[in-house]
């Protein structure tokens, strides 16, 4: 059997929303752009939603909106994809990378406090896998020294922070719709926020600093006249999209169901060896379920964590990493001089994760030939403690 770490769930649903689009003659971003942004924000409870390209996009606009320059630095921490530090160095700004927690892999909030200065303007905290961060605790050092905080939310929704959903908690919000994601619109992501200011000026930088709706020049109500009030990017999203994005948000509530019935069932199994690590979340939150990272107790096993990925291959199931954390990249490491010793949580977690495959479509004999295999794995290469006694 061929088990696949990720399959966007895709069905007529989708489909139809292409060909809407594609016969509605909009097939950049246009009215069904805005229904997204209306449906999404709706969803979230926010005050404003804004579609964009990406995800990193998003992050890049949001650091715009609260005027990020050069002499600024904002925390992040070293377990994420790379985007959640290159767009701090798009401004030439520094990220100032620290360390997780190793339960979690979220941003450790000791690590956060220790690490602002005088010039910290912002925290981008990183929703691992989905499981909110300690935002009570985040929000309130933001409060103290004045900073803003930028939720790297790329893997919700949904998610729950003590009944509040991720996307209306931090001063800006950053979603990602790319093919493996809880909401799958092949590219994409969503910016949310309450300030009215910063949503009109994202909502203008997206495309090219233009004025006024400039989407709307070739519709019936529209007008050839417009103003560009800044240099702004391409980074407007498109109806195609945005009716993918449509249709993934008329089911998320059932896929989301989908992923934690598989998480259950991983955790349920799991349990019965020493040598998995299962994922701990926290009593007042709830995760996307975006990711099922296990933790590989290297102290039970004769074999690394990369030769259990080899195993899992070898018999058909595909598996990743989430993430190689950002000082172990040659980047970080020659521009910030990051070094190991300083994030021994995120090493420990590092060498020891596998992230397993889990998306809706999965079939329960998919589940189950997963689970018997990962406890095989466990059970051939179980390290022996023999006892002094020669037992």
């Amino acid at each position: 059997m061929q088990v696949q770490f990720h399959k966007a769930y895709i069905t007529d649903d989708e489909i139809a929303e292409v060909v809407d689009s594609l016969k509605s003659g909009w097939l950049t971003m246009g009215p069904k752009t805005v229904k997204f942004e209306e449906e999404f924000k709706k969803y979230i409870g926010s005050k404003h939603a804004v579609a964009v390209n990406s995800c990193t996009s998003a992050l890049h606009l949001a650091l715009r909106a609260i005027d990020l320059k050069s002499v600024d630095e904002v925390i992040i921490p070293t377990t994420t994809f790379t985007a959640t530090g290159e767009v701090v160095c798009y401004f030439n700004a520094r990220p100032v990378i620290v360390d997780i927690e190793k339960d979690t892999n979220n941003i450790n909030v000791k690590s956060i406090e220790e690490a602002v200065t005088s010039k910290t303007k912002a925290i981008i905290p990183v929703h691992h896998g989905g499981q909110p961060c300690d935002m009570d605790e985040i929000m309130e050092i933001a409060k103290r020294y004045n900073l803003y905080v930028i939720e790297d939310a790329a893997h919700c929704p949904p998610s729950w922070y003590k009944g509040r959903q991720v996307g209306a908690i931090g001063d800006i919000t950053c979603f990602s719709f790319y093919a493996t994601k809880t909401a799958a619109a092949g590219e994409g992501g969503m910016i949310t926020t309450e300030n009215d200011e910063w949503a009109e000026r994202m909502k203008i930088l997206r495309l090219h600093g233009i004025s006024k709706d400039p989407w709307k020049r070739y519709s019936k109500d529209g007008s050839w006249y417009y103003e560009v009030v800044e240099a702004g990017f391409k980074y407007n999203t498109t109806d195609i999209q945005s009716g993918i994005g449509l249709a993934q948000m008329r089911k998320i509530e059932w896929t989301w169901q989908r992923r934690r019935y598989i998480a259950e069932r991983y955790n349920a199994a799991f349990q019965e060896t020493d040598a998995i690590i299962t994922p701990y979340i926290k009593p007042d939150r709830i995760p996307s379920y975006h990711l099922y990272v296990i933790k590989l107790n290297l102290e039970a096993l004769t074999i690394s964590r990369n030769r259990f990925i080899d195993e899992l291959s070898q018999r058909g199931i595909s598996t990743s990493v989430h993430f190689i954390p950002l000082h172990r990249h040659p980047f970080y490491e020659r521009s910030f001089g990051c070094k190991a010793q300083d994030f021994p949580n995120a090493e420990w977690v590092y060498e020891r994760s596998i992230s397993l495959p889990i998306y809706p479509g999965m079939t329960d004999a998919e589940i189950d030939y997963v689970i018997e295999n990962v406890m095989d794995i466990c059970k051939i290469s179980k390290r022996w403690v023999v006892a002094e006694k020669g037992l």
